[in-house]
This record gives C-alpha cells, sequence and structure tokens, in this order.
C-alpha cells in the first residue's frame, strides 16, 4: 500500500522552487527570455498537492499547474 498524497514528500514544498519550474515550462515552451517573464501570482491547492503559477510574458499571460510531490509541470494553458 503506498502513502496518500498528505503523507508523500513534496519535491515542490514551497513557492521559493515552485516559480522557477514554472517560469522554465514557459521559456521552453513559448521561446522567450527569462528576463521577460513576470510572476503575477501564486497559489497551492491543499487538497491535491498541486501548484498554480500565473505568469506573464510578451503581451501574453499563462497559468502553470504543478504536481508538488512529482515536482512536474502538468499544464501550461494560455489565458
Amino acid at each position: 500500500m503506498s502513502p496518500g498524497v498528505g503523507l508523500m514528500k513534496r519535491r515542490l514544498p514551497t513557492e521559493k522552487e515552485a516559480i522557477p519550474l514554472a517560469v522554465s515550462g514557459i521559456i521552453k515552451k513559448y521561446h522567450v527570455a527569462a528576463d521577460q517573464v513576470k510572476t503575477l501570482e501564486t497559489k497551492y491547492d491543499n487538497e491535491g498537492g498541486d501548484w498554480y503559477v500565473a505568469l506573464g510574458f510578451n503581451e501574453k499571460r499563462a497559468i502553470v499547474k504543478m504536481d508538488s510531490v512529482l515536482g512536474a509541470i502538468t499544464e501550461i494553458n494560455e489565458i
């Protein structure tokens, strides 16, 4: 039996670890420079264990969803 999300060690425990991963995902997907990407908002979902980071770049905005246990990006949605 494997432990639930609440019992597993998170690879993205804080906002400080989540933001660089989100920025790197935007850089790879949209081919922008790191200094063009600005953090707009961050939010952690306690129930799902996911980080949501809103970023702005080149007149665009995107929300990056990341799994805090796996330490991986699960979705990038442009808004």
